[in-house]
């Protein structure tokens, strides 16, 4: 039997294959947070072998790369050279554009909530990281149609606990739900992801409505 591919066998498992020149800055991400809080507040637990706990294993593999990897071509959770993703159905972003500008702004976009063309790859990683101090957690609630091109349900979770430009925090759970397409290639790497969401809602709460003033 072949053993699993790198890309398949967790977060924790691509971390400690990477080089220490790999990631930004040259620190290693820490996920602690993910193993001690997440499991008992995320709303579903699947199988270890489920589809689902692929689906979301390979995701989290996806987003730690983008998020802390600098160079796309190390990237093991996609096909580098054929990556792309859009949210709603907008403009195509290729893996060197997550480098170059960050996923909070491709994923999130202009809003009046929130302005990409302001913000750094940097910038919008601390805007965030600053929101939700406690973790901003992920998990897939159900897998509707497997490979090739997977179509997933998820939930996006933590507690606003720190300031959001400017607006102060309320303590509570912020919640965001949304619908993915995946195709991916026969050994489950990305090829290209949809995502179908409403980034509004979710920044709405951040601010109680009102729009951030830049």
């Amino acid at each position: 039997m072949s053993e699993t591919p790198l890309w398949l066998q967790g977060r924790t498992a691509v971390i400690d294959a990477a080089e220490t020149s790999a990631w930004r800055d040259g620190k290693t991400p820490d996920y602690h947070l993910s193993h001690e809080v997440m499991p008992g507040q995320r709303s579903t637990q699947h199988a270890p072998d489920s589809l689902e706990a692929i689906v979301e294993s390979i995701v989290q593999v996806f987003e730690m790369e983008v998020s802390y990897k600098k160079d796309p071509a190390t990237w093991v959770s996609m096909v580098t050279e054929h990556f792309r993703t859009n949210v709603n159905g907008g403009a195509w972003a290729s893996a060197q554009d997550i480098a170059d500008i960050g996923s909070y702004n491709i994923l999130i976009g202009d809003s009046p909530f929130y302005r990409s063309g302001q913000e750094s790859f940097d910038s919008s990683h601390h805007i965030f990281h600053k929101a939700f101090p406690g973790g901003f957690y992920w998990e897939v609630l159900e897998v509707i149609s497997p490979p090739p091109v997977v179509t997933f349900k998820w939930r996006h979770w933590g507690a606003f606990e720190g300031e959001y430009h400017g607006h102060q925090p309320d303590g509570q759970t912020i919640e965001m739900f949304g619908i993915s397409v995946a195709k991916v290639s026969d050994d489950l790497k990305l090829l290209e992801v949809e995502h179908y969401y409403d980034p509004n809602q979710f920044l709405g709460k951040l601010t109680g409505g009102c729009p951030v003033a830049h």
